[in-house]
């Protein structure tokens, strides 16, 4: 009978760069043991290598400074992280250690801004992108740090009233303001138009009747972003063609303008089998851009990017154990995991996102087609064929030999914990898993710490409603977990 990884070395090209199999045939990640941290930590478990960060926003400035150099583009480029991406603290030093630049979207993305400087992660000549629709607490946010004297905190007007709040209320000598332009949607999409941002029709008048009085304001960028990514699409390219003429007749009548911010969107591996051309794609991007503006006669713009998931999502690997499986008819074997698609990897289920699916261990087992199940019990809760890119094939292992079986999901660091609710109430209360985040030291030696513990019952039970403050406070003494100080205050 074949084995399985002679199965997978026969179907794909296998990304040896960042995955292998050692000589105990378990799984590497990124020359990572995950087998030792799963006997260190157990499982169900989510981890972050951290170095991916770096090399992630490493990879995309030469990138675009190759492209750049290609066609001798005399502007500049800025790299900026989406921070709803993944906000844990971790991520965001991490990718500051690269003196990038960061995006948000809400006011609490405000407070973490805030918590950045006091610690001096960030510094008052960051650049800090301010997208979305901005309610009163966010508005706030924004024009106290402007007044403050944080000289590129940018506000990227999504509508026609949202500039009225800076002109009443900022008092700085200069401000720096962007427009969010309103993108068509692909043809198949529910809506024509996007409901974010500004109509091209409207951003001259907004310029000539609110921005340009006011001698304090500059519009510095154009901001722009398509909802299925940069692709090698005609759809991509008639929308960035559009958003370009539209800079190239803002930038006529509105000489301070000299930037453009194209978004994110750049696509993070989902399977084995990835032949997108990241150089390529970017190089055309430089080009449309430069021709663009050669046949307008104005100076190429300088170039942010907003990259989230491109910059976080290929660090993360979600690792579970099998803990049974079923065969539920001739045809149909269910393996069960200690953990959650629905609450864990909520895009999985959601919008059918897929990730690269491997065994952790016993790669030299014969191999078998499987249905992953997961712990709730709601039908929507499993992985299949349905899901993933091809057949889900997993070593076969033998219960009465105590073998026991491991899974990793990989690529997954961007938006699972935010959209699954993290530390907070679950599907069916299915707790967080622990989280470990793996680094390397001076040597190349692999560190690990763990981030968080699973989720405890306790917890669950004070968000609900079950346990005041109070009590639980008498329970823990009650316990001899705090002293009667402790508890009184």
């Amino acid at each position: 009978m074949k084995r399985y990884i002679d199965l997978i070395q026969q179907t794909f090209e296998f990304p040896t760069r960042e995955f292998g199999v050692d000589f105990n045939n378990n799984l590497l990640f990124n020359n990572v043991p995950l087998m030792d941290i799963i006997a260190k930590y157990g499982t169900p478990l989510k981890i972050t290598y951290l170095p991916k960060i770096s090399e992630h926003i490493g990879q995309a400035r030469l990138m675009f400074k190759n492209a750049m150099k290609k066609y001798n583009y005399k502007g500049t480029y800025t790299y900026a992280y989406c921070t709803k991406s993944s906000h844990f603290k971790y991520v965001l030093e991490e990718a500051l250690k690269n003196k990038i630049h960061l995006e948000t979207s809400s006011a609490f993305d405000m407070d973490i801004i805030r918590a950045l400087h006091e610690d001096g992660k960030i510094n008052k000549e960051t650049y800090v992108i301010c997208n979305g629709h901005k309610r009163p607490e966010y508005l706030k946010h924004i024009t106290n740090f402007i007044n403050e004297g944080f000289e590129n905190v940018i506000p990227v007007l999504d509508n026609l009233r949202e500039v009225d709040h800076y002109l009443a209320h900022i008092k700085a000598d200069e401000i720096q303001v962007g427009i969010r332009i309103a993108t068509d949607e692909e043809p198949n999409f529910a809506f024509y138009t996007s409901r974010l941002g500004i109509r091209y029709k409207d951003v001259d008048e907004l310029y000539m009747t609110k921005i340009k009085p006011d001698p304090r304001f500059k519009l510095k960028m154009l901001h722009f972003f398509i909802n299925s990514g940069i692709k090698d699409t005609a759809y991509y390219w008639s929308e960035l063609t559009r958003f370009m003429f539209k800079y190239c007749e803002m930038k006529k009548i509105c000489p301070e303008l000299d930037s453009i911010d194209i978004g994110g969107g750049l696509p993070i591996q989902t399977s084995v089998v990835f032949n997108y051309d990241y150089q390529a794609m970017i190089d055309e991007i430089i080009e449309n851009i430069q021709w663009i503006c050669n046949k307008n006669n104005v100076p190429v713009p300088n170039i942010f990017t907003e990259f989230g998931s491109y910059t976080v999502g290929e660090s993360g690997a979600t690792l579970y154990k099998v803990i049974d499986k079923k065969q539920q008819n001739d045809r149909e074997l269910w393996y069960m995991i200690d953990g959650s698609f629905i609450t864990q990897l909520p895009d999985s289920w959601g919008i059918g996102q897929k990730y690269i699916m491997l065994p952790v261990n016993n790669w030299d087992n014969p191999y078998a087609k499987v249905n992953l199940g997961g712990l709730t019990c709601d039908s929507a809760d499993y992985y299949n064929t349905e899901a993933h890119s091809e057949d889900l094939y997993m070593p076969m292992y033998d219960e009465k030999a105590h073998e026991e079986q491991y899974i990793g999901f990989f690529h997954t660091g961007a938006y699972q914990e935010s959209l699954g609710g993290y530390g907070g109430i679950q599907h069916c209360l299915i707790p967080s898993p622990k989280h470990v985040l793996v680094s390397q030291d001076e040597e190349g030696n692999f560190l690990t710490e763990l981030f968080a513990e699973e989720q405890d019952a306790e917890s669950m039970i004070r968000v609900l409603g079950y346990r005041s403050e109070r009590k639980l406070a008498e329970r823990l003494y009650n316990e001899s977990s705090v002293t009667k100080d402790e508890l009184d205050s």
